[in-house]
């Protein structure tokens, strides 16, 4: 792969059209700009990360998990971009924009999960799997429909057919997002097929040939093609690293806040990450500040910061493995010896007291039950549309979703698109709805 062909500002939806006016903004600026005034992103301010949403203390939600991913995105892009035009000054290559390209795929990346956090996505594939679902497996197969985009229904998949499916009523493209931008967020470039039971794979069926068109055109290395797999983008690796360090280190400044993990333990694991001058100059600095929050404020940035320079000189340094499709693993894998041990104690102490906290656990129960079951009655709707109960169900359904489409396929991937897009909010008002414990007020 090369870095002239990779980075691309071709529209997806709009390759053949020429815009003759000039902008101020580069076109991964506006990719940007077109997701942050977008209803999916705004929806993501109401559907849960790790903790409960709304609450006393505030905790991040998707969105702004999100937004301080593409910040930490723009800064490894930025970085990265430097140090390829050093080693790169006759490249033609537009590489200053890296940093925008990165941070909008950051911006993206969550877009398809559903509510209630990772519960949301396992509620999905369960229903399909273990579910009243599974019955529905040999219909599908039959029809020619790729059974495993449901059994094992990933986020990131959802994110891309979010962006790139032409819904019911709107534009062809999607959003029309730049090829670079739509590629710096797949991060398992191949089909459910080849996902062995896990929820890990790039795009559903639907936009299988879509995604090929767009990795041909940048002359992303296919590693097969029955059933399709690509090398990863190279820019995937960065948007990835944005997340593994946000979702780490935030999900423990979290847990402070909300009195799961002590001040002291807090410190202990951030400043894990130092050694010798650098760990000293930190404990000095924190005596300058006596509020408890700014001191672990403060650590966090230093944190980040450390592994943003980490990350950085790992990717720099693998840069032709990189662009061979070799590389193995994520960035955060290949960190230094120090600071791969701190950041798996951040991790197992995360595991083990925070991911399975009762208020944690709680939602995953309420989502696993509050999806399952909306899954449950439309799927009944959507099979049986004449009945009158199916038909009030289905006047629910915004137009844009296309349960009547001729397969039946189309129509679970419809149905999976409206629930999966709901806020957690949403979800809950819509099951008290159906189930009658709740009434609109008169």
């Amino acid at each position: 792969m090369n870095w002239e062909r990779l980075l691309s500002a071709k529209r997806f939806g709009m390759e053949h059209y020429a815009d003759g006016r000039s902008h101020e903004r580069t076109e991964y600026q506006r990719d940007y700009d077109r997701l942050i005034f977008s209803s999916p992103f705004r929806r993501l301010q109401n559907k849960t990360q790790v903790f409960p949403l709304p609450g006393s203390v505030f905790v991040h939600n998707r969105l702004t998990h999100s937004l301080e991913v593409a910040s930490v995105g723009r800064s490894l892009g930025e970085s990265v971009a430097r140090q390829l035009r050093s080693r790169h000054p006759a490249s033609i290559a537009h590489f200053e924009e890296i940093g925008a390209i990165v941070s909008a795929a950051c911006l993206a990346h969550d877009l398809g999960n559903p509510p209630f956090g990772h519960s949301g996505e396992k509620a999905i594939s369960t229903f399909f799997s273990e579910g009243k679902g599974a019955c529905l497996q040999a219909e599908v197969e039959a029809e020619g429909g790729r059974w495993a985009d449901f059994t094992s229904f990933e986020g990131n998949a959802n994110a891309i057919r979010l962006l790139m499916h032409q819904f019911r009523g709107r534009r062809k493209g999607g959003f029309a997002m730049t090829y670079s931008t739509l590629a710096s967020i797949v991060k398992y470039p191949y089909s459910s097929e080849l996902s062995d039971g896990k929820n890990k794979f790039g795009f559903f069926a639907s936009e299988e040939e879509d995604y090929r068109l767009i990795a041909d055109d940048l002359g992303i290395t296919r590693l097969s093609d029955q059933p399709l797999r690509f090398a990863r983008y190279p820019l995937v690796y960065l948007v990835e690293a944005a997340d593994d360090i946000c979702y780490q280190v935030m999900d423990i400044e979290d847990a402070h806040k909300l009195h799961l993990i002590t001040s002291e333990k807090t410190m202990e694991l951030f400043l894990g990450f130092f050694e010798g001058e650098r760990r000293k100059r930190r404990e000095q600095n924190l005596s300058l500040v006596s509020d408890l929050n700014e001191q672990i404020a403060y650590l966090r940035t230093s944190v980040i910061g450390l592994l943003v320079e980490e990350c950085t000189s790992i990717f720099m340094a693998n840069e032709e493995k990189i662009l061979s499709g070799t590389f193995t693993g994520s960035l955060i894998r290949h960190l230094s010896p120090g600071a791969m041990a701190a950041y798996g104690a951040c991790s197992e102490y995360a595991v083990r007291n925070i991911y399975r906290s009762k208020d944690v656990l709680d939602i995953e129960l309420a989502g696993y039950r509050i999806i399952g079951f909306l899954l449950e009655v439309f799927t009944d709707a959507i099979r049986k549309p004449e009945h009158a109960y199916s038909s009030l169900l289905l006047n629910r359904i915004p137009e844009q979703y296309e349960t009547n489409a001729p397969a039946l396929y189309g129509k679970l991937q419809s149905l999976i698109d409206f629930v999966s897009g709901m806020t957690d909010v949403y979800a809950l008002d819509l099951y008290r709805k159906i189930t009658g414990m709740g009434l609109p007020v008169v």
